[in-house]
């Protein structure tokens, strides 16, 4: 009997989706959301503190470029990115600054490693990095090594995890030791 069900869970497009899923199919999959919410919590460890810097708050996309990160805790943050202008908004620190990404090659980098997953956008995130993807739809891991030296100077790796269309973590691990690790949880749009 087990081997008739295998047999039959292996016939001709059965099982050829989950044998061949690879990058192509994740950013596909990826590209065909063209908006998701979410909220995200933060953990930054960095080499000059005693304990990890936390912050929480609110994400949206919206495909192909408008990414907005809106931190509330510890205090109010805003950064927006618009067809490749990001805007930084922190009253508490009273900055608000607006940066064209292409004048700052290692940000962009940074910034990329999101926007272009989250709008499945393989070629700009190839343009960037090194891609490794391992797992099945059902969870899965992006690895991604940063290809310009300006931008390895700053950034290790970046670890994208998920789940089908949904990204459930980013880890951004620095050249310095520092790294960066933000759950994100979606919610209903």
């Amino acid at each position: 009997m087990r081997t008739w069900l295998l047999l039959l869970w292996c016939l001709p497009g059965w099982c050829s989706a989950a044998a061949g899923w690879d990058v192509n199919q994740l950013m596909s999959g990826l590209a065909q959301v063209k908006e998701s919410r979410g909220r995200f919590v933060e953990s930054k460890t960095l080499s000059v503190l005693n304990r990890p810097l936390e912050s929480s708050g609110t994400l949206l996309f919206q495909a192909p470029g408008h990414l907005e990160k809106r931190t509330r805790l510890p205090r109010e943050e805003t950064l927006v990115l618009d067809q490749g202008v990001l805007t930084i908004d922190s009253p508490a620190r009273n900055v608000k600054r607006t940066l064209v990404l292409q004048e700052y090659p290692a940000i962009w980098a940074i910034v990329e490693s999101i926007r272009s997953t989250l709008a499945g956008d393989l070629p700009t995130l190839e343009r960037f990095y090194t891609v490794e993807l391992k797992g099945e739809a059902a969870r899965w891991t992006m690895r991604l090594l940063p290809l310009e030296r300006r931008t390895r100077e700053v950034i290790r790796e970046i670890r994208i995890t998920g789940r089908g269309h949904h990204i459930d973590s980013i880890e951004t691990r620095e050249s310095n030791g520092d790294h960066a690790l933000m759950k994100i949880v979606e919610v209903a749009p």
